[in-house]
């Protein structure tokens, strides 16, 4: 198929943007001779999330002479921090260059209208097409290929990686990544967490912090069985019926069931890939394809999803295992009304009074009241207004604003809400529909204390039992525990950490050293990071092994000495530590080494293993 030359020059990056993902900010003429497919998204948006595996896809292949740019270009005024871009660069695993846009001007300059949107540009600085919304691999796969094909033959295409530093590559490695929601157990002592990015459910000790068990494999897949051998996918929220543990298995975009008793998972629904359609009629759960669940609430033996990627509430019939839409046309808007006529913007959180569900609706700042009753139930607003009113206000209903909430817990009469892009909870009464700031400065940051002075990081999940409400705080990789007294926050300690650290990449070469004697002695010392020091409720050893014989040191935070003859020497670290002003935060380093020792005159050689990246 022959290629019709683009005829409108690509407009330029602003000067002045700030760039991810990227040694040094991107021009158009830096991207001459490649094939080039600009992203326009923001990372609130489901949609824009649904995207990314298939940029992902024509990134493998086609990586070679197309360069995919996300351009994000914000709604909410959180996102416009380079700062919050960046942890949501590391929260979806983005690795593409991205610029923010914050004053969305290269998204004025390029006319663009909706998230997401895509600008195809041509080898020549041209734009070639666009396009707007869902599924686009099919569509740009071909395009793309056809492109290469014709530009390679005129000698135009320019093949090979741009200059590139992943955000990814500065981050130390932490117990918990980005987790989403947290799970208290009601009249009992467990804590489950949502360890999204590590892909699986973390079972802890609410009174003492033990790690009791862990869910899943942590390599990201599909697949059912033992704890062990179960891949999930950025699971997001969870019900407990007994030693039955349901999971909304989001990016899979099916139910799990989690068996803690026998330690095995099934799926109830779902079949691992995103559904095609909007169908919300009665039907077998099993089999049956679901869009983004983002949070489930049990009452009334029904298992209440939020469907985030549909913009609806889904019902799960746990006897009969149907599964049918209970509220929300799959329309983004917000719109009261009866049930399957109200309309819903990205719901992603749910909790109960045994009456209504109340729905954290993410992309219109609200919570919203959704009848349990099927047979003439209507879905009300308890606060908030309409896809582009939000802020930061206390007060009543008329002038209360949140911004982008991501869950609720009600306790009471009272709805606690992960207020996420304002870095707070709020408190709203049912009775008045009146909202104050129940704990939380504003700020971003992970500071425990009394409630106006604690701080967190977009905070995404809520949970509450024994007067504590547990909540997920996503970008600070922790849970905290709030008073519901008073408001003072904690943060709570996982102990036994080496149940959840593993050991990453592949082995590092030292330099060679050189000892006399046999043996000859190696000091090994370990260089923190500035700021750092070693956590005090985990104990950081070295292993060192040659020809089959173990050492293991127990590091407090002074060199240590093994016995080594000349040969090669394997060093295995495990430290856990904190940065100052981020305690809260349990960070780790596993990693291996290989040193190979020579014969010398020195009795003793010394190695310095720099912790973190």
């Amino acid at each position: 198929m022959p290629i019709d030359p683009g005829t409108v020059n690509a407009p330029e990056f602003p000067a002045d943007l700030e760039w991810l993902n990227t040694e040094a900010p991107l021009r158009m003429a830096d991207l001459r001779g490649k094939i080039v497919l600009l992203d326009f998204w923001a990372y609130c948006c489901i949609n824009c999330m649904h995207v990314l595996p298939d940029l992902a896809k024509l990134e493998e292949k086609h990586g070679d002479y197309l360069q995919v740019i996300g351009v994000h270009s914000a709604k909410f005024t959180a996102e416009r921090e380079t700062e919050n871009i960046r942890q949501a660069v590391l929260r979806y695993g983005i690795e593409h260059p991205v610029v923010n846009d914050h004053e969305m001007r290269v998204w004025q300059e390029y006319a663009v209208r909706a998230w997401p949107s895509f600008m195809l540009i041509d080898p020549l600085g041209k734009v070639f097409g666009t396009h707007s919304g869902e599924r686009i691999f099919e569509l740009f796969d071909g395009v793309i290929g056809q492109m290469a094909e014709h530009y390679e033959g005129e000698g135009k295409l320019v093949r090979g990686p741009l200059p590139l530093r992943m955000e990814n590559e500065k981050e130390p490695a932490s117990l918990l990544s980005f987790p989403g929601k947290v799970l208290a157990e009601p009249g009992g002592d467990r804590l489950f967490i949502a360890d999204s990015n590590h892909h699986r459910i973390v079972v802890a000790s609410r009174s003492t912090g033990a790690v009791l068990d862990v869910v899943g494999s942590g390599e990201p897949g599909f697949g059912d069985g033992a704890f062990e051998e179960t891949r999930l996918q950025g699971p997001q929220g969870m019900a407990l019926e007994g030693d039955l543990l349901y999971v909304a298995d989001t990016l899979n975009h099916a139910i799990r069931r989690v068996d803690l008793r026998s330690r095995t998972v099934v799926t109830l629904a779902g079949t691992g890939e995103q559904a095609e359609d909007f169908n919300n009629l009665p039907g077998p759960a099993r089999g049956r394809p679901l869009n983004s669940p983002w949070d489930l609430e049990l009452a009334h033996g029904v298992l209440f999803i939020a469907m985030a990627g549909s913009h609806q509430i889904w019902g799960l019939d746990l006897e009969e295992f149907y599964i049918a839409g209970h509220a929300g046309s799959g329309q983004e808007d917000h719109v009261d009304g009866p049930l399957l006529a109200a309309a819903l913007a990205q719901p992603s959180g749910l909790t109960s009074d045994n009456d209504n569900l109340f729905v954290a609706d993410s992309e219109v700042s609200s919570i919203r009241s959704v009848s349990l009753d099927p047979r003439g139930g209507h879905v009300k607003t308890v606060l908030g207004e309409g896809l582009f009113d939000y802020g930061d206000v206390d007060g009543g209903p008329d002038v209360a604003r949140l911004q982008h909430p991501l869950d609720v817990e009600y306790v009471e009469g009272t709805l606690f809400v992960a207020d996420t892009y304002n870095n707070k909870i709020k408190a709203v009464g049912l009775h008045t529909r009146s909202a104050r700031t129940f704990s939380g400065s504003g700020e971003a940051g992970v500071q425990d204390g009394a409630a106006e002075q604690s701080t967190f990081d977009e905070p995404g999940g809520l949970s509450a039992a024994d007067g504590k409400l547990y909540v997920a705080d996503t970008n600070n990789h922790a849970v905290r525990v709030v008073d519901i007294a008073d408001g003072s926050v904690e943060t709570f300690v996982l102990r036994e950490p080496h149940r959840l650290a593993r050991r990453s990449g592949a082995a590092v070469s030292l330099e060679p050293v050189s000892v006399a004697g046999d043996p000859g002695s190696l000091e090994i010392e370990i260089v923190l990071p500035e700021g750092a020091r070693l956590n005090a409720v985990a104990e950081s050893q070295v292993e060192v092994v040659q020809d089959g014989e173990l050492q293991v040191f127990a590091y407090e935070g002074r060199p240590v000495q093994a016995s080594v003859r000349p040969g090669a020497v394997s060093i295995e670290t495990a430290v856990y530590y904190c940065i100052e002003g981020r305690e809260a935060l349990c960070l780790y380093d596993m990693k291996t080494y290989e040193l190979a020792v020579d014969r010398g005159e020195a009795s003793t050689a010394r190695v310095e293993l720099a912790i973190g990246r």
